[in-house]
This record gives C-alpha cells, sequence and structure tokens, in this order.
C-alpha cells in the first residue's frame, strides 16, 4: 500500500495550500542529496515528499485524491511513478521551492544545477465505459496518434549557450556590473538542437507515430475521473528530454436499465395488479447478469426491496453499493369489454 501523501508531509487533511509548501520545504531540506550525500534512504524520501507535493499543490489532483484516494491516479501510477522522473526534474519542476537554502544543484553542496529536462506535450483522450466495466474494472486498448523521435535523428549541444540551456547577461548598472541568466532563445532551455534530421521529420526530429496503448481502469471509477499513462504522450526533441503523459477522460455509458447513483444502482420493476397481489418471481439485471427475485404477496406499489452488495464497488475498497429495485404496478390503460 502507498503511503498516504498528508502522512507523508505530516500535514492534516485540512491543511491550506501555504501549509503543505511549508511542510514540503521543511522535507526537501531535510532530506536534500546535497545535505545527505549517498544516503538512498533520504534520496527515497526526497522523492516521496515531491511526490506528495506534486499532487496536494494542485487544486485539481487535490480533489480527486482527497476523494477517490491514491486510485485516482491508477492505470498511468500518477505523481512520478514509472514517469522518469529524477533528481533535475524535480529541481525543475519545484526548484522555487528551496529558496535560497541550496543552489538548488545536485551533487556538491551548494552546486549549480544542470539544465532542466525538456517534457513533451500531454495527449488527452476519453475512454466510454459500461456499467459491466466500472463494476469489474477493465484493461482498455486504445490507438494514440503521438509524436515519437524519428529514427536516425541526432541532436548537438547548443553552440549558443554551450549546452546549458541558459545564455548570461551583464548590464551596467549605478550599483556596477550585474549578471542575469534567461533561458537560451535557440535552444528553448534544452541545451541541444538538432544535427541531422531523417526526411518526413519535422523540424525537431520528430514524426508522428500510431502506437496501441493499454490503459487498466480500477473498478469503480466515475463520470469525469481523470486516469493518467506515464510517458506516452508526445515526445520532446534532444537527447536530455522525456516524453509527455497520456491523459484519461473516463466517460460513463448510460445503462438500459440500470441507473447510477454513487456506488448504488436503481431498478424499476413492473409488475401486473394480480402478481402484486399473488406474488411472483422476476429476473432482474444486475452488472454481473440477471438475478432472480421473489415478490411478496400484497406488495404495495412504490415498495422498494434493496439486494445488498449488488451495486458498485468504491473505487477506495470500501465495499460495494447496494441495488435497489423499485416496484411499480402497472395499471393497464386500455380495457375490453369483457375485462372491465
Amino acid at each position: 500500500m502507498k503511503q498516504d501523501y498528508y502522512e507523508i508531509l505530516g500535514v492534516a487533511k485540512n491543511a491550506t495550500g501555504p501549509e503543505i509548501k511549508k511542510a514540503y520545504r521543511k522535507m526537501a531540506i531535510k532530506f536534500h542529496p546535497d545535505k545527505n550525500p549517498g544516503d538512498k534512504e533520504a534520496e527515497e524520501k526526497f522523492k516521496k515528499a515531491a511526490e506528495a507535493y506534486e499532487v496536494l499543490s494542485d487544486p485539481d489532483k487535490k480533489s480527486r485524491y482527497d476523494q477517490f484516494g491514491h486510485a485516482a491516479f491508477e492505470g498511468g501510477q500518477g505523481g512520478f511513478g514509472g514517469g522518469g522522473m529524477n533528481m533535475d526534474d524535480i529541481f525543475s519542476q519545484f526548484g522555487d521551492i528551496f529558496g535560497g537554502a541550496f543552489g538548488g544543484g545536485f551533487g556538491g553542496f551548494g552546486g549549480s544545477r544542470g539544465r532542466a529536462r525538456v517534457k513533451g506535450g500531454n495527449l488527452r483522450i476519453r475512454v466510454k465505459l459500461t456499467l459491466e466495466d466500472i463494476a469489474n474494472g477493465v484493461e482498455k486498448k486504445v490507438k494514440v496518434r503521438r509524436k515519437v523521435k524519428a529514427a536516425g535523428v541526432t541532436y548537438k549541444s547548443c553552440t549558443n549557450c554551450n549546452g546549458t540551456g541558459q545564455v548570461m547577461r551583464v548590464t551596467n548598472t549605478i550599483l556596477g556590473r550585474m549578471q542575469s541568466a534567461s533561458t537560451c532563445p535557440t535552444c528553448q532551455g534544452a541545451g541541444e538542437t538538432i544535427d541531422k534530421r531523417p526526411k518526413g521529420a519535422d523540424s525537431n526530429g520528430l514524426e508522428v507515430n500510431e502506437e496501441t496503448v493499454s490503459i487498466k481502469i480500477p473498478a469503480g471509477v466515475t463520470e469525469g475521473v481523470q486516469l493518467k499513462v506515464n510517458g506516452k504522450g508526445n515526445a520532446a526533441p534532444g537527447n536530455n528530454s522525456i516524453d509527455g503523459d497520456l491523459l484519461v477522460v473516463v466517460e460513463e455509458q448510460q445503462h438500459e436499465t440500470l441507473k447510477r447513483e454513487g456506488t448504488n444502482l436503481h431498478f424499476d420493476l413492473y409488475v401486473n395488479f394480480s402478481e402484486a397481489v399473488l406474488g411472483a418471481s422476476k429476473n432482474i439485471d444486475t452488472v454481473s447478469g440477471k438475478v432472480k427475485i421473489k415478490v411478496e404477496p400484497g406488495t404495495q406499489s412504490g415498495k422498494i426491496l434493496r439486494l445488498r452488495g449488488k451495486g458498485l464497488p468504491s473505487i477506495d475498497h470500501y465495499g460495494n453499493g447496494d441495488l435497489l429495485v423499485h416496484v411499480n404496478v402497472w395499471t393497464p390503460q386500455n380495457l375490453s369489454k369483457e375485462q372491465k
């Protein structure tokens, strides 16, 4: 079981944004690799804190995590899991957290951080699921058109910034000569430019390729939940780059006879007058197939029969909801003379 993000940062679930940021900064400084050289345990805690902050500092991700827990990011292993994130990625994304405590570096206390890794753009798709898919969890295979590095493309160090991704400027002010750094306009901070571009590739050495991606969707997801498949978005140019992510939005298909309400399901059962008076056995739909239920003699229209555990599973693994059967006595509208 993954450790709770709030527990990792040592904050309450109702902690404010500034409190979460303060807690992360405290942990990041405590377990910073420059302060704990060669300590793998400290490095792992540093990464866990960054993963927790990446989710809890984003209002949308925090809301989904509060509602569904770690399951909200399953299918793509949310956060940094499996996405190729390393120390440079963490420093690139959350470098402002450290302030002046470190030079932002990794490898030498107070050293300077290397160039940031360029990440490709994310892709977003919608996946339609039936109630049966949601009840059992499902693995979907989808075709995705994504940009990848063309075969044979090569990159070289940017001559404008000498591979650092930044250019230094010196200006004269009334306080003396001031030095400032800015992103290299030639390589956009990547530190690399294209060297050999194969035929058919774009100006960045990328080409569009269709790929079949397998997506594991956990049971109990709801309409609008967004899953992330790490590294299946567009590629970025350069040898130092990492691929973007594939964002999968769940779209729930309406069932013919069952209506969803959270983890509970509702079914409208119609019986005729004689069945309501004398009782009857009826087959009804569930997400696992048809089941037979007994309508007791003298059942009144509007009665609700509860089938416990026949609803949908909770995404937080709290068990299944119920199936509520609404009994409706059907009143005939057109009668023959003999029937009257």
